[in-house]
């Protein structure tokens, strides 16, 4: 049993606060690698929940390998989300607000293969993104593209 499982074993489905994180990856165009779900059936950043004694950067370069097949070489911190608008209920009526650490790279490497938590996995431009969106993976994704401190 991992931690959220142990957790909700004993919340049900009540709100937690939970640590995730994700890596917006992009290719050489500057188009970000989305997941479509399997859990949410919508278009996301890959990435996930931590696990006990586990740092955010080892996280998320373990969900990154797990969802996508990629191995995350240099990436750096670019923002911390949380608060209400990070709050999310899953279809099966779990909820969490999400304190979501976020990094930038484009130092992957591998295969590009979507496993059981995705049905496809696929590069998108920052400004023709998907209209079927987690509603947090918007939020995190509208403010990159609007930061004009990054390289396009």
């Amino acid at each position: 049993m991992n931690y959220i499982d142990m957790i909700r074993s004993i919340a049900g489905s009540r709100p937690l606060i939970l640590t995730a994180c994700a890596i917006f990856i992009q290719d050489e165009k500057g188009r970000v690698l989305l997941q479509h779900r399997t859990d949410t059936d919508n278009w996301g950043v890959p990435g996930g929940f931590m696990e006990m004694g586990e740092s955010v950067e080892d996280a998320a370069r373990r969900e990154i390998l797990e969802e996508t097949g990629l191995t995350v070489g240099e990436m750096t911190l670019y923002n911390v989300f949380s608060g209400k608008e990070f709050y999310f209920q899953y279809p099966n009526g779990d909820e969490v607000y999400n304190v979501i650490v976020t990094f930038l790279s484009k130092d992957v490497s591998g295969t590009l293969q979507a496993d059981h938590e995705g049905y496809d996995l696929r590069y998108f431009d920052l400004d023709s993104l998907p209209e079927d969106m987690i509603p947090t993976s918007r939020r995190m994704l509208e403010k990159l593209g609007a930061d004009p401190s990054l390289p396009r």
